[in-house]
């Protein structure tokens, strides 16, 4: 059930989008344990000015107008380690598929509670039972 946001340059490639996309849906299934199909996802593209972040960089990580921020809202529970495995697996795959530098993908991860969700119909799919 996670949803997904990627923003990305408005200059990159439309075949890029794609590719993101399909690269975290993957690597959320092979990775993540998420069931097949659940893939809900907005993409949205910037201008260059609405893409901010340290010119000097971060953390060791110097960044590009390349940058591409994902975003991940899942619900809690997965392991540290797997995390970091969808994290690397993210960032090898935009590298090998799309020549994208591993410096320049940025993932957040956003857990949440199983009740915190509606897939419409204003229905709480995942209620908690009692």
């Amino acid at each position: 059930m996670p949803f997904v946001r990627i923003d990305l340059s408005q200059a990159a490639p439309a075949e890029l989008a794609s590719t993101v996309s399909e690269v975290v849906y993957e690597a959320m299934v092979q990775v993540a344990n998420v069931p097949q199909h659940d893939k809900f996802q907005v993409i949205t593209r910037h201008a260059p000015q609405e893409l901010i972040y340290p010119a000097e960089g971060y953390l060791g990580n110097k960044y590009s107008p390349d940058i591409i921020f994902i975003q991940v809202t899942w619900v809690a529970g997965r392991s540290v380690d797997v995390k970091k495995a969808f994290y690397r697996k993210i960032a090898d795959d935009l590298h090998a598929r799309a020549g994208i530098r591993k410096e320049d993908v940025w993932i957040s991860l956003v857990d949440s509670k199983r009740e915190d969700w509606s897939f419409g119909g204003g229905d709480m799919q995942y209620a908690p039972t009692e």
